[in-house]
This record gives structure tokens, sequence and C-alpha cells, in this order.
């Protein structure tokens, strides 16, 4: 899955160290080093009285995170930088229903609420599931689990959610304009940014509920915030991934599409689009971030480099996943310089998610359930680009 020449090949190590001193800061650099490679091996789901006990045969050092989701009721166990060579499916035993590895993570469906305990001996991952209360479920749900294995007898214990969240990446979301600012107003009214407000919250939903990764939104209310406000938000937080929705204007255009950072635009409307966003805030002027003086140009082009690549994986994700829930606007993958993408060591993309200039596409971003269905695609493609990011890491490992 890496890439020899992208954003998460190791690299020499003098740059790695370079760029650790430079303070940029990148995820990447910091995972790099001393992961050591694992395995599933064996797999085995059995009853053990009213609870289940499902064991892992893992490699040494393998770590492991889970979470839960509500509705439906079901575990899920990511296994970073571990392939599966286990059978793929389990038999249901107690209180889980079964399991199944769906080429990403281990899915394990629940008949109602549990408790599970975590304990390792030697290489193998021990989890105890039995028949639990909801309060408690609930707080699984909200924290999650992670440990990892040790090579004797012993294993880290699970954290619980405070150090085992701030673990997970964390994608900014951002909903475009915001208070004095409207951005678009549709052709029957509808203000911009109410629709990318409303899609924002939506999609933060949906991404907590997978477990994967921590959200935060540039703005959660009806307030105005500069651009450069809304690159520095993303920045001083090490986010992951930086996402902006946006809901436009332009003649005869329908549909979804996504731009990424280019210093020259790859169309006329991307250009436009471009100018009509970083106007937004021009009567304040735009004062992106300064690169720290002690960062060499050299390096600081290798990062842009490393972002631009995971810029683009992030957009094909996108059309990708895009492409098989909503309609789209042709040639969807565009770009421009967009002055809230430029962001020096995070992969950005700016989502268009339809027209406010066309009717049909104002009807579908006014409905809840067409917001929905557009946000399960973008959550698909954040959760694609993250398994190919931590497959990245742990080959570079």
């Amino acid at each position: 899955m890496s890439n020899p020449s992208g954003p998460y090949s190791p690299g020499p190590m003098p740059v790695r160290r370079q760029l650790l001193r430079a303070g940029l800061g990148l995820a990447a650099t910091l995972s790099l080093i001393g992961r050591a490679e694992a395995a599933v091996t064996a797999a085995r789901l059995v009853r053990d009285g009213r609870a289940a006990r499902l064991s892992l045969t893992l490699g040494r050092g393998a770590e492991w995170r889970l979470s839960a989701l509500l509705r439906p009721a079901r575990l899920l166990l990511t296994l970073p930088g571990s392939p599966w060579r286990a059978a793929s499916r389990l038999p249901g035993a107690g209180p889980v229903a079964g399991a199944r590895w769906d080429g990403q993570r281990l899915l394990i469906d629940l008949t109602g609420a549990v408790e599970v305990r975590a304990s390792g001996e030697g290489g193998t991952l021990l989890l105890e599931i039995a028949p639990g209360g909801m309060s408690a479920y609930a707080n699984l749900a909200r924290d999650g689990l992670s440990g990892q294995v040790g090579g004797g007898t012993a294993m880290t214990a699970a954290r619980p959610a405070t150090a085992a969240a701030r673990d997970r990446p964390l994608v900014v979301l951002d909903p475009g304009h915001g208070g004095k600012d409207p951005g678009t107003i549709g052709v029957r009214g509808t203000h911009e940014k109410r629709i990318t407000l409303a899609a924002a919250a939506e999609m933060k939903r949906q991404l907590e509920a997978g477990g994967r990764c921590r959200v935060a939104l540039t703005r959660s209310r009806d307030v105005f915030v500069p651009l450069d406000g809304r690159v520095e938000f993303a920045r001083k937080r090490g986010a992951t991934l930086f996402i902006s929705l946006h809901a436009d204007s332009a003649p005869g255009a329908r549909g979804a599409s996504v731009y990424t950072l280019s210093d020259r635009a790859s169309d006329s409307l991307s250009a436009r689009l471009a100018r009509t966003q970083n106007n937004a805030d021009a009567a304040g002027g735009l004062k992106l971030p300064p690169v720290s003086p002690e960062v060499e140009r050299i390096l600081y082009s290798l990062v842009r480099q490393e972002t631009k690549i995971g810029s683009a994986r992030l957009a094909q994700h996108a059309v990708d996943s895009l492409g098989r829930s909503v309609p789209l606007l042709p040639n969807t993958h565009r770009q421009a310089a967009f002055a809230v993408l430029k962001a020096p060591e995070i992969p950005s993309m700016l989502v268009e998610m339809g027209f406010l200039s066309d009717r049909r596409d104002e009807a579908a971003l006014n409905r809840a359930p067409y917001r929905a269905q557009l946000c399960r695609a973008l959550t698909g493609a954040v959760h694609g680009w993250l398994d190919r990011h931590e497959a990245g890491l742990a080959s570079a490992g």
C-alpha cells in the first residue's frame, strides 16, 4: 500500500531528524520510528458461561483499539499495522452474534449491551465479552479501550477514553462562511452558511460514531471566522486532515465536486470559486501563519510535496465515495489556490456539496436525509484515507 515516493515513505533518517528539529509536527514523521510488525495468525471465539471469549494470536508489541456502536450494538476492533491472516468469519457465542473481518477491522455484532475486559498472555489478545448494563456500554461507546500486547505474560492495561481518544487522529471540519458572511444565497433564499454548518454537524456525528478519529469544527454556531483563523485552528491542534465544506454559486453547474490546493487553477470555474472564497474576509486581510525561520527551504518544499500528495489521495477517496451516492460535477476533482487549504503540513480538501444556484441542488441540500447520505460518503472517504495512512506508517516502520 505504501508508495516509496509518497507521504508515508520513511525517507532518509537525516531528513526525519531535521523535520523533527524544525518542529513541523508531522504525525507521519513522529510515527515512523520503532514500530514492530505484527499479524493476526489465529482467531477464536468461544462461549464461556454467559460470556464470550475472543482470542487473537498476534506478534510481539501489537497495538489494538476497541470502540463500540450503540445502534446497531457492535464492537469495532482495530489492529493498526497488523494484517489479518486468520479466518475472516467467526461464529456467534454468548452475547456475540458473530464476528467478521471487513478488510479494515473486526466487526463484532452483539445481541445487546456488554461489558468488556481485556488481558494478554504471550502474544495473545484476550477479550472477555459479557452481558452488561446500558450505562457501562454507553461509557464504552464514548471512551473506547486500547492497549498493546506484551512480549511475555504482560500487556499494557486498557486505557480509558481520555487517553485513547488523544491517540486518535484529529479531523477538522470547516463549515464555510458564518455570521456576517452568509456565503451564497440560493435561488430560493437558502444561506450557504446554514447548509455548511448542518452538514458539518452531521459529518461530525458520523465520524465520531465510527470511533476512528476525533473531530473538531472551526465553528459550531453562526459566527464569522476569518480564513486565517480556520487554518490556524487546525494547525494549533495538530490536525491530521482538514475538510472545508461549501455550497457555492456557479451558473449552469450542478453536483458535488472536490478541490485541492494548487498555485494554478485547473479551470476557470475553480479559479472563480477560489477568488470568491478567498475574498470572504477581504476586509480584514489574509495573514497566513509564517513558517519558522529555522526551517530550511528544502525541508519546507518536502513537507508541502508530501501534503500535496496526501491531499490528492483524500480527494480521490472522496470522488470515489461521492460518486456512489450523489450527483457529481464533471471533472469532479479540481484544483485552485484556495487560501483555506494552505496549511503546509495538513492534507486538505474543499468540498462543494452542490451549488445553491441550481434549484435541484438547493432543494436536495435542504433535506436532512440527503445531507446525511452525502456525509456518509465523505465519512467513508476519511476512513479510506486513514486506513491507507495507518498501513503506510506500519510498512514504513
